[in-house]
């Protein structure tokens, strides 16, 4: 940002906040207390301030400081710098990583670092070190922006965040347009926010969404693939969905599917992804795992159905025809979101083994039933005929398949024995009588 407001913090002392050192990680805890010893500032910063003054358990705990992160890497030895875009510092304490940031400054002022941008406004890269003030206005939500500073377990407010946490206002610091500009990915950030906040998106931070989304294909699709995947899994997927229809982001993301949604037939689309996100959600506030392959194969689904019954109509085999739809839509589907292979394998595992469900004779369904991805593709299966998308006895004659014994399941697959007709006998002495022509 080219100048900075000129701002007194609001300070918030241990009394006036309800954030406690209990609700801290340990591990938190020992980064910012070596820091501090070392002369340096320490506090925490970002989404794990929002979430403890909002009574949440925050997922990571960020710290930033006015070291360097060389200077970082000398404090700790289980430290490792990381990022090209923004150099930062990982410390790891077994599976727990603690992030930790220099303050960020404004390349501007002539200082020294390494700072690159687009013509369009994307920071490329942005390694310029300046104070916590600064730092403060160059985050991109206010209630994002609050520090909790270790030294007297105050919280710090240089953008208003505090106020805007209170209201339920989600407002980005500065011209919303600039900072959409600066990192368009921001724009998938707000909708995240609202919806898992329950927030309201100010409203000249809202206007630009829809006529700023082509600014995604600046962003590397590799990225786009983790962004995609902390905006359905974080327990509220189906509003998210929603919101990113109504911005047309969605339509960035996932064009063949935005493009299938609107053809819908009956409503199946529609529903079919509704339910399997809405089953996502349920899952995670049960405290059950989501694999991202399934939430990627759902969201797909439509795309790749259509494009395998249009193989179909024009003579493909019904397995040939899935496996050739799934190759036909992940190639299209990659330009905008990067599928890693570890993803895209089980994926096209579920697609292709839905018309293998048809097939329940001999010993077909014993070896679906072995196969290592039988059960997601059962679960998928289930989704589909709760939305009308497959015929309900199919899906419930599984069900009845895996909970049969071995004797249940030969019975199940005996086919009914069809009579013989008997001719008729001819009596000794009738005469046998031909037609000539």
């Amino acid at each position: 940002m080219s100048s900075l407001k000129p701002a007194q913090p609001r300070v918030y002392a241990r009394p006036e906040h309800t954030i406690s050192r209990a609700q801290i990680s340990p591990n938190a805890l020992k980064v910012l207390y070596r820091l501090k010893k070392a002369g340096f500032r320490a506090c925490l910063v970002g989404g794990c301030v929002r979430d403890l003054l909002l009574g949440r358990e925050p997922k990571d705990f960020d710290v930033a400081t006015d070291a360097h992160p060389e200077q970082v890497r000398e404090l700790f030895r289980n430290c490792r710098l990381v990022g090209r875009r923004f150099r930062l510092a990982h410390i790891r304490f077994g599976r727990e990583i603690i992030e930790v940031a220099t303050f960020r400054g404004v390349a501007a002022l002539g200082r020294e670092g390494d700072w690159a941008q687009e013509e369009t406004g994307r920071l490329l890269r942005d390694n310029v070190f300046g104070t916590i003030e600064e730092d403060a206005w160059r985050r991109d939500f206010t209630v994002n922006a609050l520090y909790y500073d270790i030294a007297d377990f105050s919280v710090i407010d240089y953008v208003g965040g505090m106020e805007d946490l209170r209201q339920g206002v989600l407002r980005l610091i500065g011209d919303p347009e600039r900072r959409y500009r600066e990192d368009p990915v921001r724009m998938l950030r707000a909708v995240r926010f609202m919806t898992k906040l329950g927030f309201t998106l100010d409203a000249a931070c809202e206007r630009p969404l829809s006529r700023l989304t082509p600014l995604l294909a600046d962003i590397p699709p590799a990225r786009l693939y983790e962004e995609v995947l902390k905006l359905f899994l974080s327990g509220c997927a189906v509003q998210t969905f929603e919101r990113l229809r109504q911005y047309g982001l969605f339509a960035y993301l996932f064009p063949a599917t935005d493009e299938a949604l609107a053809q819908e037939h009956h409503g199946f689309p529609l529903t079919f992804l509704v339910r399997v996100l809405d089953n996502t959600d349920r899952r995670l506030n049960e405290g059950k795992a989501v694999t991202p392959y399934f939430l990627y194969a759902a969201l797909l689904w439509e795309p790749v159905r259509l494009e395998a019954q249009r193989r179909q109509e024009v003579g493909s085999a019904p397995v040939v025809a899935m496996q050739e739809a799934a190759s036909e839509i992940l190639s299209v589907q990659i330009r905008h979101v990067a599928i890693p292979r570890r993803i895209s394998l089980p994926m096209r595992e579920v697609w292709t083994l839905q018309p293998r469900f048809e097939r329940r004779q001999g010993g077909r369904p014993f070896r679906l039933l072995s196969h290592p991805r039988f059960r997601a593709a059962y679960d998928f299966l289930l989704l589909r005929s709760e939305a009308g998308e497959a015929e309900p006895a199919l899906a419930d004659w599984w069900t009845r398949f895996q909970q049969a014994d071995e004797n249940e399941r030969r019975k199940m697959l005996e086919k009914p024995r069809r009579k013989r007709r008997r001719r008729p006998r001819q009596r000794k002495g009738a005469k046998q009588t031909s037609v000539s022509t």
